[in-house]
């Protein structure tokens, strides 16, 4: 990992609202008992609510983010909060500030890059709506077979991450995608990621979800294929070219049964078909195998400067 962690680092906790007043205050709360040593700061998302005024009451640093989406707001927390560790969690009190001292373990003792808390073990009854656990389990098991993973919970919003490891992570998702553009694009850059169990209860009364089951698991889906096409290019067309394969020998076995069995072709339109399939099956490999390398060369790049940015930064490191 190469990740240095100071004696004493400074640690941020960030929490994106929108539309939390019932919870925020409550939330702000108690992280300021759970690591009174942190400065916590509540990004206001185009609230029309008291969220922020009520942030404030409590202690927290607030501040605006008005570009919607919880993708815009990640992306600003991540670049102007300065910290040795940064802890995300999100304004609804569904999950515990207890259980921020597991989280920041791993990353304290230089194990992880990034903690998660894996929700699925304990969970209150009315955490999930239905198919969420269903759609969660789907992602993972494509990601996982994808990275060679273990992730068992892509969707939680209570992690912790080094400054290093944020640095290295681009976001691009605008919406509630990204959590799974996080996940995503610290395994394509070999970052150590680190799941902690930690319970997971239902919103108060009164309290209502921002999610959409459809539309923001579409947009989840959606993210996936472009992460996967872009940075696992030779899965993602290795894939397609076998479908495509698989294809043109469906559509080629009645032609290669006549000229077997007749010593002549009646069926055509079948054998250009399967000729066409079976040609772009083999384009679409070389496609994928090229854009491997072209992947490859780039993230060596990345790492690279990187690298030299820490030097720079550190001169201890050279």
């Amino acid at each position: 990992m190469g990740n240095t962690i100071v004696e004493k680092p400074s640690i941020a906790v960030l929490i994106p609202c929108y539309q939390e007043a019932q919870t925020i205050g409550k939330v702000v709360a108690d992280f300021r008992r759970a690591l009174p040593q942190a400065q916590i700061y509540v990004y206001d998302n185009n609230c029309t609510d008291a969220t922020a005024e009520i942030a404030r009451q409590a202690g927290a640093l607030v501040r605006r983010e008005k570009r919607q989406g919880k993708g815009f707001v990640v992306a600003s927390m991540f670049e102007q909060v300065d910290a040795d560790i940064l802890v995300m969690v999100d304004g609804d009190d569904t999950y515990q500030a207890e259980a921020v001292e597991a989280l920041l373990e791993p990353i304290l003792k230089g194990d992880a890059d990034m903690t998660v808390a894996a929700r699925l073990n304990t969970y209150a009854d009315k955490s999930f709506r239905p198919f969420h656990l269903l759609g969660n389990q789907l992602i993972c098991g494509i990601i996982n077979r994808a990275f060679g993973s273990k992730i068992s919970d892509i969707f939680s919003g209570y992690r912790a991450f080094t400054r290093k490891a944020v640095a290295q992570i681009p976001i691009t998702a605008a919406g509630f995608d990204v959590e799974t553009e996080l996940t995503l694009q610290a395994l394509y850059r070999g970052l150590v990621i680190t799941e902690i169990a930690a319970p997971y209860g239902a919103r108060p009364e009164g309290s209502f979800s921002k999610l959409r089951t459809v539309s923001d698991g579409v947009l989840v889906m959606l993210k996936l294929f472009l992460i996967l096409r872009s940075y696992k290019p030779l899965t993602f067309f290795g894939l397609c070219s076998l479908a495509l394969f698989g294809l043109g020998l469906v559509a080629g076995a009645r032609p290669v049964y006549e000229y077997i069995t007749e010593r002549y072709v009646y069926a055509v339109p079948s054998a250009v078909l399967a000729a066409s399939l079976v040609m772009l099956a083999f384009f679409t490999l070389g496609l994928g195998l090229i854009l491997n390398s072209v992947n490859l060369r780039l993230l060596e790049l990345e790492k690279l400067v990187c690298r030299r940015t820490a030097q720079r930064q550190d001169p201890e490191l050279k």
